[in-house]
C-alpha cells in the first residue's frame, strides 16, 4: 500500500468539501457494499447518484447507466469495480469535471491514478469512505 494513495488533502477535499457523489456499480442489492457506503453517504448529508447500466433508482435517487448521462455536476466518482475496470470510470470522470475519483478498497489501478493526478484531479485508491471517516475519530 502506498500513503500517497491516501493522501490526507485528498481525503479530506472528498469528505468535507464534495457533496455530489456518482457511486458507480451501485444497485439496489443491499447486501452489497456499495449499497451500504451509499447509504452512509447519505446519512453524513451526501447526494448520491447510482451509475449502473440498468439505471435503477437507489436509495430514493434516480440512477444513471453511465457517468456521461448525469445531467448535472459530480463532485466524486466512487468506483465500486474490479481493479481491471476502475481506470475507465477515473478516465470518464476527469472528462465529466469531477473533483475527485474514489476507489474503493482493494481497488488499485497505478496508471489511472497517474493519469488523474496528471489532470489534476484528487484521487484515492485502495481506502473506503467509511474507514477514513472512522480514523477521524
Amino acid at each position: 500500500m502506498s500513503e500517497s494513495w491516501q493522501e490526507k488533502s485528498a481525503v479530506d477535499l472528498m469528505l468535507d468539501d464534495c457533496e455530489t457523489w456518482a457511486v458507480v456499480g451501485l444497485s439496489g442489492d443491499p447486501s452489497r457494499t456499495a449499497y451500504s457506503i451509499a447509504s452512509l453517504l447519505q446519512e453524513r448529508g451526501k447526494r448520491i447518484v447510482p451509475v449502473h447500466p440498468d439505471a435503477p433508482t437507489v436509495l430514493g435517487e434516480q440512477g444513471y447507466a453511465s457517468l456521461a448521462d448525469i445531467p448535472f455536476p459530480v463532485d466524486v466518482v466512487d468506483v465500486f469495480r474490479r481493479s481491471e475496470a476502475a481506470g475507465q470510470f477515473a478516465d470518464e470522470a476527469v472528462a465529466i469535471g469531477a473533483r475527485g475519483v474514489w476507489l474503493q478498497l482493494g481497488v488499485v489501478d497505478e496508471d489511472a491514478f497517474a493519469r488523474t493526478r496528471a489532470a489534476g484531479v484528487a484521487m484515492v485508491m485502495d481506502t473506503c469512505p467509511a474507514i477514513e471517516w472512522r480514523r477521524r475519530g
